[in-house]
């Protein structure tokens, strides 16, 4: 097979090969986009403009919605555009930052994720402490952190990935996924990025254990509350975060953790719409449903004026409320 190694673009998996279906993947991506991209960005702008919220909590959450706007935008506006033009192909370069900005986002996403399990911990197992504890220069810290975990993560991955000998261009995916492109490899280097994503796997099966034993050392704290409220109080300012953690893992797990090679094309497709679109569409929801924090500042904001009122806005106000 011809080494192809200097290739100037690989050709993703197209959804149909009729244009109809093609123009109806476009507008069904567009808005799950649009969803997305408004509940994040009420999220983000509900933290930035009520000062109720100026707290750690809501400080790591506005983190996570940048970063799961950022991840959706990654992968879905060239989707829609391959779709819309009929077109297959990504260029070298937008598939080396596709991978790099994807794997930065993640990682960053499960270190904020981490971040906010210890917030959690702080507030419930020492709430005497918790303003000595997270104050601001500690919270800036932590999401620094999050944030240099999260480029040491995707420069391994990107760099394994792409230091591999290509025999193909051909991508069964609709954008760079790293295992698809792994299998173009034509020599042994792609063990390299295997073993990569080992490490990748290391560092978040380390974040996970921290989750679980900090979450352990809560619910101790909370069944020896004497109060029932203050039980369901402390787990209120939980669940959410805990949703989310199940969610980004169960959707990972079941993207990752499949048998290889006899996968079919509409599974692994069906897979990177679990993992990928998933956690940034509805972490929005899980935040904003059961908190009455954030659709007070949502509601009081659109009811003052303080942005404009757009129908996405209202439409979503509207499911939230």
């Amino acid at each position: 097979m011809p080494n192809l190694t200097s290739t100037s673009e690989f050709l993703l998996l197209e959804f149909s090969d009729i244009q109809e279906l093609q123009l109806l993947h476009f507008f069904v991506f567009l808005a799950v986009y649009l969803v997305a991209v408004t509940g994040n960005l009420l999220i983000i702008m509900a933290v930035v403009l009520d000062h109720h919220l100026h707290v750690p909590m809501y400080f790591f959450l506005m983190n996570l919605a940048i970063l799961d706007l950022g991840s959706i935008s990654v992968i879905l506006p060239k989707a829609m555009a391959n779709s819309l033009l009929n077109s297959r192909s990504i260029s070298y370069s937008g598939c080396v930052a596709q991978v790099f900005f994807y794997f930065l986002l993640a990682g960053t996403n499960f270190a904020i994720l981490t971040v906010m399990a210890h917030d959690r911990y702080v507030a419930i197992c020492s709430p005497l402490q918790y303003e000595i504890i997270m104050h601001k220069g500690a919270c800036i810290q932590m999401a620094a952190s999050a944030c240099f975990a999260g480029i040491l993560n995707a420069s391994l991955n990107t760099g394994g990935t792409f230091a591999i000998t290509f025999c193909s261009n051909v991508i069964h995916q609709f954008f760079c996924e790293v295992p698809q492109i792994v299998k173009l490899s034509c020599s042994d280097l792609y063990l390299i990025e295997i073993g990569i994503l080992l490490f990748s796997s290391f560092l978040f099966g380390g974040c996970f254990i921290y989750i679980v034993i900090t979450y352990m050392k809560i619910f101790a704290t909370v069944l020896r509350m004497p109060s029932v409220n203050s039980r369901k109080k402390a787990l209120s300012t939980c669940i959410p975060h805990l949703t989310v953690v199940s969610l980004f893992l169960f959707t990972g797990t079941f993207a990752y953790v499949r048998p290889p090679g006899d996968t079919s094309s509409e599974m692994n497709v069906i897979c990177a719409l679990i993992y990928a679109i998933l956690p940034p569409l509805l972490n929005p929801f899980i935040y904003s449903i059961r908190n009455k924090e954030i659709k007070t500042a949502l509601l009081k904001l659109t009811d003052f004026g303080h942005f404009p009122q757009t129908s996405s806005s209202k439409i979503l106000l509207v499911k939230l409320s």
